[in-house]
Order: C-alpha cells, then sequence, then structure tokens
C-alpha cells in the first residue's frame, strides 16, 4: 500500500446548499484522480431537503411538495438532511487503501459506533437494515413483538475510480418530525432518533471532537 498522509479536515460554520456541497465534492474527487488535491473528510450541515439514492422507490417519498427533492446518485434510498444533523463527506482514495468497498462501508460504520459511545451510547448494526441503529427499550415494541429501534446514522457511498464522495450523517438534534415526509432508507415499523432526543447535551462541537478522536483514518 502506498503511503498516505492524514485527510484534511474541512468544516463549514453555515449550512451548505445540496448542489454546491456536490459541486465540491466532484472537484475534490477530480483533484485526488488527478493527484493535484488531497483526501478530504468534510464536516457540514444542509437546509431542509430529502435525497435520492440510486435504490429509492418513489413510493417512499410521502409528501413531495414538503422540501426540495435531489437526486443523489449515491448508494442507498431516501434520506433526509438538515440542521441539527452532521453531515461528514468522506473523499477518499479506496484503491489505496485496499479495494475493498464493503471493508470501507464497515469502516465508515466502526467510526460513527465509536464516535457515538465517546457519549455512552451503543450503536448497532443490523443485517438489511443499513445505518446505524440504537435499541429502544423504553418504548413499546413492534406489532410482531419486535423490539424497538431507533436509526442515528445514515450512510451512503458513491465511487468513482475508487475515490469515493458522499458519506454518512449523524442526527445531533435534527428536526425529528421532517423524517415523516419520507420512508428512511425504506424501513418502516422503526423510528430515527438523536442524541439530544436520547437525553444527552451535546453540541455540534462535541460530536467534531468525538468524530476527530475516532477517525479511522491517519497517516499510513
Amino acid at each position: 500500500m502506498p503511503h498516505l498522509i492524514a485527510p484534511e479536515w474541512i468544516t463549514s460554520a453555515a449550512p451548505v446548499p445540496y448542489d454546491h456541497a456536490l459541486s465540491e465534492m466532484e472537484a475534490r474527487v477530480a483533484g485526488i484522480l488527478a493527484g493535484d488535491a488531497s483526501e478530504a473528510l468534510w464536516l457540514l450541515e444542509h437546509p431542509p431537503l430529502y435525497t435520492a439514492g440510486t435504490s429509492a422507490d418513489p413510493a417512499d417519498l410521502r409528501e413531495p411538495g414538503r422540501f426540495p427533492v435531489h437526486e443523489a446518485r449515491r448508494g442507498g434510498q431516501y434520506t433526509y438532511h438538515g440542521p441539527g444533523q452532521r453531515v461528514v463527506y468522506c473523499m477518499l482514495d479506496v484503491g489505496a487503501r485496499g479495494r475493498d468497498v464493503r471493508a470501507f462501508v464497515q469502516t465508515l460504520e466502526r467510526w460513527v459506533i465509536d464516535a457515538l459511545a465517546e457519549f455512552g451510547v451503543r450503536g448497532e448494526i443490523r443485517e438489511g437494515r443499513v445505518g446505524v441503529w440504537v435499541a429502544r427499550p423504553d418504548k413499546p415494541p413492534l406489532p410482531d413483538g419486535t423490539p424497538r429501534e431507533d436509526k442515528i446514522a445514515a450512510i451512503g457511498i458513491r465511487l468513482r475510480r475508487w475515490v469515493s464522495f458522499h458519506g454518512l450523517s449523524i442526527n445531533l438534534e435534527p428536526d425529528l418530525s421532517h423524517f415523516d415526509g419520507i420512508v428512511p432508507c425504506g424501513i418502516t415499523g422503526h423510528g430515527v432518533t438523536s442524541l439530544v432526543d436520547l437525553g444527552l447535551p451535546v453540541t455540534m462541537d462535541d460530536l467534531d471532537a468525538a468524530l476527530q478522536r475516532t477517525s479511522p483514518w491517519s497517516a499510513a
């Protein structure tokens, strides 16, 4: 494996329009492929919007007029982005890091789980359900008796010549009612939660610091 330096961390203070974020990611990926730009991890928030991944079912868009809907061209289905949610766009050379897409996604999942653990939250992965989940024994089970779980983080990536873009989102304190306009990631029954919804007075700065402490990407 070639020698790799740690990715650049970029933080945007103001909400970033989705189309602008796409353009910036496209430019950075092109620069990485050309050898003119470093890898980057971009921390940001978006104004309220829905995105449709490559597997999105139009029937899962329950309120099409509620917020703008963007074709994301990433893996996955519908998701929501908005204030109070930390989005992390990961522009990384997966080719130089082993060319294993499954392992890369698992690394993203583990990163989220490790960051949540900094606040005493146990994030878990479920077969057949994308993202990171939190058990909710405080809530009634589903009608079939299945224990209730809420989603706290979403993951969806795209690769171009083995360079990744898009990434993940973690719910810090978004308006959870905004998720009602879609079937998040096509999954019904279970709900959505956030760090603040779980009773944790976490700030965005706290979450960013946890993400940086637990980042799996450093000089190699």
